[in-house]
């Protein structure tokens, strides 16, 4: 460039020869009239493209395997290597795979995609989900985040849980909702199963428990076509986002719970950043936002899913790949099943018979020994090996009733354990345990003591009405009631 500049300077402004500066800087004519032509080198310009009589009369068959390659799977798609060995064995190519490679590179570059900027106007929100890798409880695991977010202010909300599914989805929009102060108008989605049974054409299908969630919320849907997420693409830009800057390195929390409450912390904190091209920060937007979304519904929406199902022979029911116990007297019947975040309820009918915490985990069995114990009032002779009472940790108390019951009642004493134990099916562990210490302490051990001793623990004494401090009504006087009427009834009745 230094003698690019020289040269012209010498010519264009001294007036020095042309035949000189040839000489002097060795250089033809045609070069220096280029530099004379333009400010600045033009650099190499190729006037036509390189013939290349190897490849080019395969170039349609490489455009067909790539075509092709559209359907194939992801981890199955031909690489230029392959497309080589392929051309070489199957259509008699003798070149190099060198061309190979550019001319396939040339072909991807054409065929790749490109995109119009969408519009974001405010009050509407997309949603996805993504994964990351947590510790709960000391147990590495894997947490599906649910994010929702506002395209408009960019403020975003992060949930965590055990793993996708209807009740998880359901609970990301909630969370979202309360963490925005209100319902995005309309919210665009992939084509996930757990809101689209099926898509057919232009339309969807929906599942029932999305649209609950819609009605409930009364905002209105819009999902991306299918392979498209493009559509969405600024919540999949912040589920990376998320997991890089709030969950690196790989966080430890005691619970969901605490990891949720953290997550909430950290997107509140997010708010106050201002992003790229904006003048404001997210939290500014997010009053705009806030301006054009629906109010929050006065009443609270339950995330749940419900199923129908029959309990089997060991009174177990079957919900989300784990089994549940219900009470033994409702062995086979038809049940209903509604599984929450952290609680799964079975009901018959319009009666629950049953509730367990939610187990997470999958082919594993959630037992609750009062389940079976009239069962086993009636086979005492199970109670040792029962499943179900495996791990049922209950105070020594218990233990020094059963031996004095076996003691004094022999084989009918444990029968009699059984009895007490049902009391739990009304009273709680604490109260029972007050009532068998109170029983041991008197004597009276048998399962009726101990129920009398729990309802008279249970029952209230009257409260009787005292003066003391109040001074004022001291002065009022109450006549005795005149029982003279009742005496008259009586006397008539006899």
């Amino acid at each position: 460039m230094d003698m690019w500049n020289e040269v012209r300077r010498r010519v264009l402004v001294e007036g020095a020869s042309k035949r000189s500066i040839r000489r002097e800087y060795r250089i033809g004519s045609e070069t220096l009239a280029k530099i004379l032509a333009n400010p600045e080198p033009p650099g190499y310009r190729m006037r036509a493209a390189r013939p290349r009589p190897k490849v080019g009369e395969f170039l349609g068959v490489i455009d067909e395997i790539l075509v092709a390659d559209r359907a194939a799977p992801p981890k199955q798609k031909h690489t230029s290597k392959r497309i080589f060995e392929r051309l070489r064995d199957e259509y008699g190519y003798t070149g190099g795979i060198t061309q190979v490679k550019e001319a396939v590179a040339a072909a991807r570059l054409g065929s790749r995609e490109s995109f119009v900027p969408l519009s974001h106007p405010p009050g509407e929100a997309q949603f996805d989900f993504g994964e990351a890798n947590v510790v709960i409880d000391g147990v590495a695991c894997k947490a599906a985040l649910a994010v929702m977010t506002l395209p408009y202010s960019d403020a975003f909300c992060v949930s965590a849980f055990p793993r996708e599914c209807t009740e998880t989805f359901q609970a990301g929009h909630v969370r979202a909702f309360e963490f925005f102060g209100g319902v995005p108008t309309r919210t665009s989605y992939d084509n996930t199963s757990i809101a689209v049974k099926k898509v057919v054409g232009t339309g969807r299908d929906l599942t029932r428990e999305f649209l609950r969630l819609e009605s409930h919320h009364l905002f209105t849907h819009h999902f991306c076509r299918v392979g498209r997420g493009n559509e969405k693409g600024v919540v999949e830009n912040l589920v990376g986002y998320g997991r890089r800057n709030f969950l690196v390195p790989v966080p430890s929390f005691g619970s969901f719970a605490e990891l949720n409450a953290y997550l909430i912390v950290a997107c509140t904190a997010d708010l106050h950043r201002r992003v790229r091209g904006k003048a404001d920060n997210k939290i500014d937007r997010l009053e705009t936002d806030r301006a054009a979304m629906l109010a929050l519904p006065a009443e609270q929406f339950e995330p749940r899913r419900v199923v129908t199902a029959t309990a089997n022979s060991l009174s177990l029911v079957r919900f989300d790949r784990n089994d549940y116990s219900v009470p033994t007297a409702f062995a086979f019947h038809d049940v209903t099943t509604v599984g929450g975040i952290d609680e799964v309820t079975i009901a018959v009918g319009t009666d629950v018979v049953a509730r367990h915490r939610r187990h997470w985990g999958k082919e594993q069995t959630v037992y609750d020994p009062r389940h079976y114990l009239a069962l086993l009032e009636r086979k005492p002779g199970a109670f040792d090996y029962a499943r179900p009472l495996e791990h049922w940790d209950l105070p020594d108390c218990f233990g020094v009733l059963r031996r004095r019951l076996e003691s004094e009642l022999a084989s009918a004493g444990t029968r009699e354990y059984i009895k007490v134990l049902r009391l739990l099916e009304q009273a709680t562990l604490a109260a029972l345990t007050a009532a068998v210490t109170q029983a041991l302490t008197i004597g009276a051990t048998g399962s009726d003591a101990i129920g009398l001793i729990l309802t008279h623990a249970a029952e209230r004494p009257v409260g009787l009405f005292s003066l003391d401090g109040r001074p004022h009504l001291k002065a009022f006087s109450i006549p005795p009631p005149d029982l003279g009427a009742y005496g008259a009834l009586t006397q008539t009745g006899t």
